[in-house]
C-alpha cells in the first residue's frame, strides 16, 4: 500500500520560510518520479513542483520558481519541498505526490500572513 505522510507546515509571516517533507512508504521510492501539489482557497489544484528518481531533474511552477526547492533522499525514502520567500498567495494545503499510480498524502497546511 502507498503511504504519503507529510509533515512540517505551519503558520509564517510574509517572507518566511518552511521546510516540508514526506515520508514515503509501500513502493520502491527510487525508482518513483515523486512530486508536490497544493490546493489554495477557492483555486484549482495546482503542481508546484516534480523531481526525477535520481534527483537530477526537477520541475517548477512558474508561480514558486527561484522560491521553493524540491529534494529527495533516497536512502530515507523522502522528499521536500523547501519553502523560501514566501507570499500570501502560498496560502494552501500542500500534498506529497506520487506521479505513477496518481497518490497523494493527506497535506500539511502551510498559512502565510502577517
Amino acid at each position: 500500500e502507498v503511504r504519503l505522510e507529510e509533515s512540517g507546515g505551519g503558520s509564517v509571516q510574509p517572507g518566511g520560510s518552511l521546510r516540508l517533507s514526506c515520508a514515503a512508504s509501500g513502493f520502491t521510492f527510487s525508482a518513483s518520479v515523486m512530486g508536490w501539489l497544493r490546493l489554495a482557497p477557492g483555486k484549482e489544484l495546482e503542481y508546484v513542483a516534480r523531481i526525477s528518481p535520481e534527483g537530477v531533474a526537477t520541475y517548477y511552477a512558474d508561480s514558486v520558481k527561484g522560491r521553493f526547492t524540491i529534494s529527495r533522499d533516497n536512502t530515507k525514502d523522502t522528499v521536500y519541498l523547501q519553502l523560501s520567500d514566501l507570499k500570501t498567495e502560498d496560502t494552501a494545503l500542500y500534498y506529497c505526490h506520487k506521479v505513477l499510480g496518481n497518490h497523494k498524502g493527506q497535506g500539511t497546511q502551510v498559512t502565510v500572513s502577517s
